[in-house]
């Protein structure tokens, strides 16, 4: 019995996570990928990115994955009155609670593992990531083919191709805006060139694109007076890239780190780790009474509930960690009360399917 309910269980798990997990990840890629397209990002980096956000999205859908495969497994079971041969037989609510307890905290271990080693791991590789990209000139983050806006004077570039790995630019053109000092229209600047290659100068480090056989045009739309000027060479300041805050945030931070810290971020980021591990075995608590349902009435029939206590536990964890972190609330209780509060609702409704078996094998 222990292994085929511990089957049903885990099959389900398996099949919520990939389904929650496949609609997360997508709708990430989707953003990143787009930052992509823009530039920002470069297109090499997108699948690091998802895998190093992995162990993040795990620790919050293996949960919910095993709640809901808890409701439609046993839920299932009812429907079938598979459940009412198993109470029939002699199959106490104690004994249910402690055959559903061994797969739950074999969850639990592996959320505890995600939690408190691997995201923190994973998401200070994702940060690394995004700082190197942030390093990349106006240069790297070029795409063949697309007029793109860059720099903050409204600077925008085109190049027909990059060849010698990204190295130099084919037919180039560049036009950029600049404010009239006098007070008089902007100026506009357009830059054509057959070619163009990046130039470090070694004295002061300043990157400079070198563009190569071109003409520069200054003058106003509209305006017939045009200055042009042809060029063998011409280089263009490529601005240096804007140096971030250093600030390590608690979710970058390893555990050990957090351990003896008295900032509040600091307090409310070891809770919320220590928290989605203990969620796991209260879940399954509350799940197993809420999967009992008439089979006149459907195995969906308290789904939907069920998924709202659900998500009123996560909401209650998320808005207490945002009180310490903020210092409204005291860290000393912390997110320790909300376990505590529906660890209560758990045993209660336990203790009512208990009640309804007890009267239906009389």
């Amino acid at each position: 019995i222990f292994r085929y309910l511990a089957k049903n269980i885990l099959l389900a798990l398996l099949a919520v996570t990939a389904v929650l997990l496949l609609i997360v990840m997508s709708g990430r890629f989707i953003k990143y990928l787009a930052e992509a397209a823009t530039g920002e990002l470069a297109a090499d980096v997108l699948f690091s990115i998802m895998g190093y956000r992995l162990p993040g999205f795990l620790e919050l859908i293996l949960p919910l994955g095993l709640f809901i495969g808890i409701l439609m497994s046993y839920g299932r079971l009812y429907l079938d009155s598979e459940m009412t041969v198993l109470t029939a037989c002699g199959m106490s609510t104690r004994k249910l609670v402690a055959y559903t307890m061994v797969p739950a905290l074999l969850i639990m271990c592996v959320v505890a593992l995600l939690s408190i080693k691997v995201s923190p791991w994973g998401a200070a590789k994702v940060e690394d990531i995004f700082n190197a990209q942030d390093e990349r000139t106006e240069f790297d983050t070029l795409i063949p083919g697309r007029f793109q806006q860059l720099g903050s004077g409204g600077r925008v570039t085109y190049t027909e191709k990059l060849t010698d790995k990204r190295t130099r630019m084919e037919n180039v053109f560049i036009t950029q805006r600049l404010e009239n000092k006098k007070g008089g229209k902007p100026e506009l600047i357009l830059l054509v060139a057959e070619s163009g290659s990046q130039y470090i100068d070694e004295a002061t480090g300043s990157h400079f694109l070198l563009l190569e056989n071109g003409y520069r045009y200054d003058g106003n739309p509209g305006d017939p007076e045009y200055r042009v000027t042809r060029y063998e060479q011409y280089g263009v300041k490529i601005p240096k890239p804007k140096q971030r805050q250093v600030r390590v945030k608690a979710e970058l931070k390893s555990t050990p780190q957090l351990v003896g810290s008295d900032n509040p971020e600091d307090l409310a980021q070891l809770q919320w780790r220590l928290s989605l591990p203990l969620l796991v075995p209260i879940i399954t608590l509350i799940a197993i009474p809420l999967s009992r349902v008439n089979p006149r009435q459907g195995r969906y029939l308290r789904l939907l509930p069920a998924i709202f206590l659900y998500m009123g536990y996560l909401i209650l964890l998320s808005t207490t960690r945002t009180g310490i972190e903020d210092g409204k609330l005291d860290p000393r209780p912390g997110l320790f009360w909300v376990h505590l509060l529906f660890l209560g609702i758990g045993l209660a409704l336990v203790g009512n399917l208990h009640h309804k078996l007890f009267w239906f094998r009389r």
